[in-house]
């Protein structure tokens, strides 16, 4: 018996065969080629579905998709720009077999949290470090999706409520997002090398165009002070946002994933010496979240899609 999953993205639609277990047993992508019509990117999923279906026993299909995604319709996808397309309906139509919708976030959460880096949890809160600053909430094996489907939106919590707070993109200032997120880290990168033009940052990436979020991590460990204050300023950011993810939700897994997350010991060491003293209760918990890297990489979305299909059946 196994599971069809889906990930859809902005760049390339991903599908895979995957056992109840979480292991990928085949998989295929295709380019997105946006802009297009809802329905002509979603005859491209069923033409992949249809592949890695043929001579297989397959219950259903998980489909991680970007955007506010409720009981099967894509309210709203800035990524895609679709608006108020049902998306399990219309894929049902033309596959023959049940399909289920999740936001992309939350599915790549799921997954780490059955098959990855918090298999065995009763508990996971998983967070992508990229162009922003996604997530999801895993509570005793399930998402946690709100009241209309779309909670677990942790980028947009705000961590610094002040007038230079600098604005996210979903307009409000000083979300955790705009201060921990790999495009935030890239600009204090960038503010730091035209301060310090004399830097081993500037030595590094001498065009801002070529900063990256590793620019200030690779100075810092070569000992440049500003590249130093840089990442300990990001680290901060960050150890604030987790902090508050553990205080609500207290969870035994934490886990950091995206191009930032890549540091490994480098940004866990800092990151965990940060958050602890900001964890209420913590001198005298006798549990602590393990705070860790994801390990499912690009496979998590396409394997938390086809769990998430495995739950709903």
């Amino acid at each position: 018996m196994a599971y069809l999953g889906v990930d859809l993205g902005g760049t390339n639609i991903k599908a895979a065969l995957v056992t109840e277990e979480g292991k990928i047993l085949r998989e295929t992508s295709v380019p997105t080629a946006l802009p297009r019509s809802p329905e002509t990117v979603c005859d491209d999923i069923v033409k992949l579905c249809t592949e890695l279906a043929s001579g297989e026993w397959v219950e259903a299909i998980g489909v991680g998709c970007p955007g506010s995604v409720d009981r099967g319709r894509v309210l709203y996808s800035n990524n895609l720009n679709w608006h108020d397309f049902d998306m399990a309906e219309y894929l049902q139509s033309r596959i023959g077999l049940p399909v289920y919708i999740g936001n992309d976030a939350n599915v790549a959460a799921l997954g780490e949290a059955l098959a990855g880096c918090a298999k065995g949890a009763e508990s996971a809160v998983i967070l992508t470090l990229g162009t922003g600053v996604g997530g999801g909430v895993v509570l005793q094996g399930k998402l946690l999706t709100g009241y209309t489907g779309v909670a677990s939106e942790p980028g947009h919590m705000v961590i610094m409520d002040s007038l230079d707070a600098p604005r996210c993109t979903c307009g409000r200032c000083g979300c955790f997002e705009s201060l921990a997120s790999a495009t935030a880290l890239i600009r204090m990168t960038a503010e730091a090398c035209r301060a310090h033009p004399q830097s081993l940052l500037h030595t590094l990436a001498p065009r801002e165009d070529t900063i990256t979020g590793r620019t200030a991590f690779d100075a810092a460990i070569q000992g440049d002070i500003v590249a130093q204050e840089v990442v300990e300023h990001y680290i901060h950011y960050l150890a604030v946002g987790v902090a508050n993810l553990i205080n609500i939700f207290f969870p035994e897994v934490i886990g950091l994933s995206g191009g930032v997350a890549n540091q490994g010991e480098a940004l866990l060491r800092p990151l965990r010496v940060a958050v602890e003293p900001m964890v209420f209760g913590n001198a005298f918990a006798q549990k602590h979240t393990r705070i860790t890297t994801c390990t499912l990489g690009y496979c998590a979305g396409v394997i938390g899609a086809a769990l998430l299909a495995k739950q709903k059946q």
